[in-house]
């Protein structure tokens, strides 16, 4: 659905993404994730065709995204900082969105007001932060598109609306098959909504892949020994840390063949321990120099 190619975007002498090669698979959700300053927000900008690349090119559907308007009818963005013109409200807005889009849903505008309940003749720059992001959620969903492009989507929104706003966002990639690319620092979140997963770092992209999978591949083990002078460097640990006679190690690899390492060694206990999206961000970035201490505990 979504492919980037040797993708680089630099300003002046300071390269923001060194050759991105993404694929984004139709109808699924992609979290692009990375420390601030990784580069997602240009590479998101890049997608939409806000920004242009120095070098490469993105696809969408086998079409080339810049210069395309068709294809942008079809694709929508809400970034972190949002926009609207001056004194206008949502029904302006409404308006507008209904004569620029070729889809645009009056009857699920009203019905998505009657969840948000939110006046429509109320003035945009009126609203709280995390009222605008409502808003604009309620527009663009409206429009149906096909490819939903997301930069921190639910800053600001309490915990009831974060839910409803994915419920909304969710229920379109099961019934139209709507394709899903969001950056966000809330790794908890998007854990929970996100079939594949990114990492960039310093414009570089570290790896992509099924969360699922990147589930299954970095293990977080606590190994008991009567004898406290075992070592576990034979397995490479991405961290370690030993108190008495138990051992905390992080380790890359199938379960069955660390299983069959440590078994020679003869541990009284050992115990996969499941590690979350967020600790397997820290333990990779750590591998690049972005290190954090003490987050084994």
């Amino acid at each position: 659905m979504i492919k980037t190619i040797d993708l680089t975007k630099s300003y002046g002498t300071f390269k923001a993404l060194d050759q991105i090669n993404i694929h984004v698979k139709k109808g699924s959700v992609y979290g692009m994730v990375g420390p601030n300053g990784a580069g997602k927000t240009t590479l998101l900008k890049i997608m939409t065709g806000v920004f242009r690349q120095n070098q490469g090119q993105v696809f969408i559907d086998g079409q080339v995204v810049e210069d395309n308007i068709s294809l942008k009818q079809r694709i929508r963005f809400i970034p972190d900082e949002l926009y609207y013109f001056p004194m206008s409200t949502i029904k302006d807005m409404a308006d507008f969105y209904e004569d620029m889009f070729d889809v645009f849903d009056r009857d699920r505008f009203v019905r998505i007001q009657a969840l948000l309940k939110i006046p429509i003749q109320k003035k945009i720059s009126q609203l709280s932060k995390g009222m605008k992001k409502q808003v604009a959620f309620w527009l663009e969903i409206c429009t149906k598109p096909d490819v939903m492009i997301l930069d921190e989507p639910v800053d600001g929104l309490d915990p009831v609306m974060r839910r409803q706003i994915w419920s909304l966002l969710l229920q379109d990639v099961a019934e139209r098959n709507m394709t899903v690319v969001v950056s966000s620092h809330n790794l908890r979140e998007l854990e929970d909504v996100c079939d594949y997963v990114g990492i960039l770092h310093e414009g570089k992209l570290l790896l992509e892949r099924d969360l699922d999978e990147m589930k299954s591949d970095i293990h977080k083990i606590q190994v008991a020994f009567e004898n406290s002078d075992v070592t576990l460097k034979s397995l490479n640990p991405l961290k370690a840390m030993q108190v008495g006679s138990v051992h905390t190690i992080i380790v890359r690899g199938l379960r069955d063949e660390i299983e069959k390492s440590l078994s020679p060694m003869k541990p009284v206990l050992v115990d996969f321990i499941p590690l979350t999206l967020e600790e397997i961000f820290i333990y990779e970035i750590g591998g690049e120099g972005y290190e954090v201490t003490n987050l084994i505990l």
